[in-house]
Parts: structure tokens; C-alpha cells; sequence
């Protein structure tokens, strides 16, 4: 199989507190003309805080079978690859060495959270766009 070189989706805007998933694997339409993405490639994600205060940003990324993070309202540790504080008109580049292989039903899931008190912002009023950078095999 070859690669295509796309959009693996639209800039997502995440909004407040919360834990939601952005990109399954074998569901999600891809940004290109792919259609529905298959085996992969995640090269990279950019995080861009367009709120109004600091708020804490988790990436996580769950095997296909496992249980979506909705339902709890929270990310499990064990999948989570990066967590950062975004101050308000930052963004911040997560870019593995190698790129992170998802198979179907993989899927992609980031979480906002209120930072801790010693770095300040409340997270309320959090807006935080999310954009995956890869490739998928056509």
C-alpha cells in the first residue's frame, strides 16, 4: 500500500474542561480526499491555547478496544504520550522521533484541565485548537 500525503482532519477546537476524542482510526473521515483513515502515521500534533488564561493540555492515545475516556470524564495515565501547560497565545509543538503507528480502532484522545495553582489560570474559559500532522495508507 502506498501513503497519502493529507490533511488527517480539520483543526478540532476543544473547548472548557473536558476529555474528548479527536481521531479514531477506521471511523474518522481523513481532511483529504482519503475518506476514512486506515493504518496511521502520526507525525505530529500541534496544541494553540486561543483562551483566555493557562490551562493544562493532555495527549493520549488508546489502543483500539479500550474503553473511551468520555464516559469517565478523564484520560487514563498509562496512555497519555505529553501533558503541558499552554499559557493563553502559545502553542506547542508534540513531534515523536519516530512517527506513532494507530491500527484500526486506535484513537486519539486530549483532555483540558484546570493547571496547578502554582502555575495560575483556571482553565475556565479554556479554548485550545488541536491539528494532527501524518500520513494514512491508501
Amino acid at each position: 500500500m502506498g501513503l497519502k500525503r493529507t490533511k488527517l482532519q480539520a483543526v478540532q477546537s476543544v473547548t472548557g474542561i473536558t476529555t474528548v476524542g479527536i481521531f479514531t482510526v477506521g471511523v474518522t473521515n481523513t481532511g483529504g480526499p482519503v475518506g476514512v483513515a486506515s493504518t496511521t502515521y502520526v507525525r505530529g500534533v500541534i496544541m494553540h491555547n486561543t483562551g483566555l488564561a493557562t490551562a493544562t493540555s493532555s495527549l493520549y492515545v488508546y489502543p483500539g478496544g479500550t474503553a473511551r475516556p468520555e464516559a469517565t470524564g478523564y484520560g487514563v495515565t498509562a496512555h497519555r504520550l505529553a501533558r503541558v501547560d499552554i499559557n493563553s497565545n502559545e502553542t506547542f509543538f508534540f513531534e515523536p522521533n519516530y512517527p506513532l503507528v494507530l491500527t484500526d480502532r486506535d484513537f486519539v484522545v486530549v483532555e483540558i484541565t484546570q493547571p496547578s495553582t502554582t502555575v495560575g489560570g483556571a482553565g475556565i474559559g479554556s479554548a485550545i485548537n488541536y491539528q494532527l500532522l501524518g500520513d494514512t495508507d491508501i
